[in-house]
């Protein structure tokens, strides 16, 4: 699997090269006109990730949605285990979570940039908790880990964003977001939180103001208030918005004070979108950013902003985007770098299949969860300790995610292109080969498979359905499910369809198997005539088997359709060297009986699963119905393959 991955990668990497040409940077970022430019004055397309989750945890990305904030998290563990393991567990999360190796992965896939979303209280006490009322107490252990990762993103030519995520306070209605405790003030609330505020990114600045890897500062990430009219809470009716700008307007100044260099990213208000009142801009070197979630993906969806960046003549940035299909983040992409427009995506990491990493808690985390969430028993202390310690040390390490490499296809090289490549490297030898039906091309959709459900536009709420119903190894709209650890095409609907590329040793007819169940399905090769097999319908698995099918030395495309199906599965298709490739009909024997095995149903013969069989070329055998065919594979020598067996009726 992983040698197969590896042979596919070098096929997605030549034809990506342009993704990463950009990463290596050209000095200090800065916008120029409506267009973000390096120190040469070559514009710049960020391609980036955020890095939710890491010191700021938000309850969705750990299956703990209904708990939402940071600290409602923290305080549940702590009533399990206590203050002292529970800052244990979180200085273990933090030093694990995010290391060298997923910067160094993010360089090697092609990104040019990150995003740091920054929790306040990593580097400043809250303002209820310093010891002398309007003096900063700062946390140097928070700005060294800053330091860290600005030291992998510079060891691999990229740019670091910092994001101030969690404000003092918070900063919006979506209490998650900035892990806001609504019985204290919010940032809006407290005119001392505001000065904290101010005061951090003076910090900030500087500390990094001669630093070029530095991207920007991103200064309020997502601010989401009602200030003066009713919008859900959320600031989405606003139309002066004069609280957010004069903050921002004060952070501007007193950055720069120390820093004259870095540029500014702000964000509007109703979770970074509603400018009104924000704008005329108040610095030259300033990118406005808009977040893009749920939607459509077309030039009208982003219309407002494009008319704000002529208005303002100043660069704009998709500072967060994500959380959907594969499908919608190539078209999303496409559509802003069309317009000059770079990105950072969220998040690079979580438990869940969308995003380029997914973390797999251990056995012990579904019980905790069902803990937290109230829906089962209290765990004792020691056993919570022990999974908690183990998801933080060792399941969200890089080496222990799972990388989805159709993901990370998704948001770099589709985008580019409308070529279909091999997700992994499929041959077929001498003893013929296995294709796992999940293991169809990488590609857009209309290129590598089709579905009827490919995406999610509907807006903000629960996913109903989702795009992949299984919610498991790949993210585009094709149904997969794991069936004894193994993954499996399921919902498998009319007119859908699979493309898979296949490398032969050599020249000659084939016949294939398909493994599946609930329909009708075809195959096509090298786009011939398509060639119909009849699943078995119900619950078990089955076996339907093609004719002589002419394979070309090298390069095969094969595709398997779909044609009368409510709900097909396909678990796999097996290629054989038939020892009779001509018109022959056979006769599959179950020699544990000697029993000749037939089946009324014209279109192929099926036999019970058995220890050994024998084939025959017999003449009358089956009644063969023109574009099907009655050959069917098993374990024997007259196919030449090892990996063939009999089906299961």
């Amino acid at each position: 699997m992983k040698m197969g991955w590896i042979a596919a990668l070098a096929v997605t990497a030549a034809l990506c090269a342009p993704c990463g040409a950009e990463a290596q940077t050209g000095g200090f970022l800065r916008a120029e006109g409506t267009r973000i430019v390096d120190e040469t004055g070559e514009p710049v397309i960020l391609r980036g990730m955020g890095l939710g989750g890491w010191v700021l945890q938000e309850g969705y990305m750990l299956q703990l949605g209904a708990l939402g904030q940071q600290h409602v998290i923290r305080a549940r563990i702590t009533d399990l285990i206590g203050e002292e393991k529970t800052e244990g567990f979180y200085a273990a999360w933090r030093a694990n979570h995010t290391t060298k190796a997923d910067i160094d992965a993010m360089g090697r896939w092609g990104f040019n940039s990150v995003r740091l979303p920054m929790h306040y209280d990593r580097l400043t006490l809250p303002v209820e908790q310093e010891p002398v009322a309007g003096r900063d107490t700062w946390k140097e252990e928070g700005f060294a880990e800053i330091d860290a990762l600005l030291a992998w993103v510079k060891a691999n030519g990229m740019y670091l964003i910092l994001d101030l995520h969690a404000a003092p306070g918070g900063q919006g209605s979506d209490l998650a977001i900035s892990d806001r405790d609504p019985s204290k003030p919010s940032l809006w609330d407290s005119a001392e939180n505001r000065r904290k505020t101010v005061a951090l990114w003076r910090r900030l600045a500087e500390r990094y103001a001669d630093e070029p890897a530095i991207g920007a500062y991103d200064l309020i990430n997502e601010p989401n208030w009602d200030f003066e009219k009713p919008g859900g809470g959320h600031g989405c009716e606003e139309t002066t918005n004069a609280p957010l700008r004069s903050l921002m307007v004060e952070i501007t100044a007193a950055i720069r004070e120390v820093d004259p260099r870095h540029m500014i990213v702000i964000e509007g208000n109703c979770w970074g979108n509603n400018y009104l009142g924000v704008t005329p801009l108040w610095d030259d070197n300033t990118a406005i950013s808009f977040h893009k979630y749920w939607n459509a993906t077309d030039r009208a969806s982003i219309a407002d902003i494009l008319r704000l960046r002529d208005e303002t003549d100043a660069p704009v940035w998709l500072g967060e985007s994500g959380e959907n299909s594969n499908t919608w983040f190539t078209q999303t992409i496409a559509l802003v770098e069309g317009e000059g427009i770079g990105w950072a995506f969220w998040p690079l990491k979580k438990i869940g299949f969308n995003q380029p990493l997914e973390i797999t808690p251990n056995p012990g985390w579904p019980r905790l969860v069902a803990y937290l969430t109230g829906n089962g028993p209290r765990p004792s202390a020691a056993e919570a300790q022990e999974t908690l310690m183990r998801l933080a040390t060792h399941d969200i390490r890089f080496e222990n995610t799972i990388e989805h490499r159709d993901v990370i296809d998704a948001l770099l090289r589709q985008p580019h292109s409308d070529a279909a490549v091999p997700f992994v490297a499929h041959r077929v030898g001498e003893e013929g080969g296995v294709i796992r039906a999940a293991d169809y091309d990488l590609g857009r959709s209309g290129v590598a498979w089709s579905d009827v459900y490919e995406a999610d536009t509907d807006g903000p709420g629960e996913r109903v359905p989702w795009w992949n119903t299984g919610r498991t190894w790949r993210n585009d709209g094709v149904d997969i499910a794991v069936v004894e650890g193994e993954p499996v095409v399921v919902e498998f609907e009319t007119g859908e369809w699979l493309r898979y590329t296949l490398t032969a040793e050599t020249a000659g007819n084939r016949v294939l198997t398909v493994v599946g169940a609930g329909g009708r399905v075809s195959v096509t090769l090298n786009g011939g005539a398509a060639v119909s097999v009849d699943l078995p319908t119900g619950e078990k698995w089955g076996e339907a088997v093609t004719g002589a099918l002419p394979f070309m030395e090298g390069v095969n495309t094969l595709v398997l359709k779909a044609e009368d199906c409510p709900a097909c599965r396909v678990m796999e298709m097996r290629v054989a060297h038939p020892r009779f490739c001509g018109d022959e009909r056979y006769l599959i024997t179950d020699q544990s009986s000697s029993r000749p095995v037939r089946n009324s149903t014209p279109t192929a013969v099926r036999a019970p699963r058995a220890k050994a069989v024998r084939i025959e070329p017999v003449a009358t055998a089956v009644e063969t119905v023109t574009g099907r065919v009655s050959y069917h594979s098993t374990m024997s020598a007259s196919c030449r393959s090892s990996s063939a067996r009999p089906s299961a009726s």
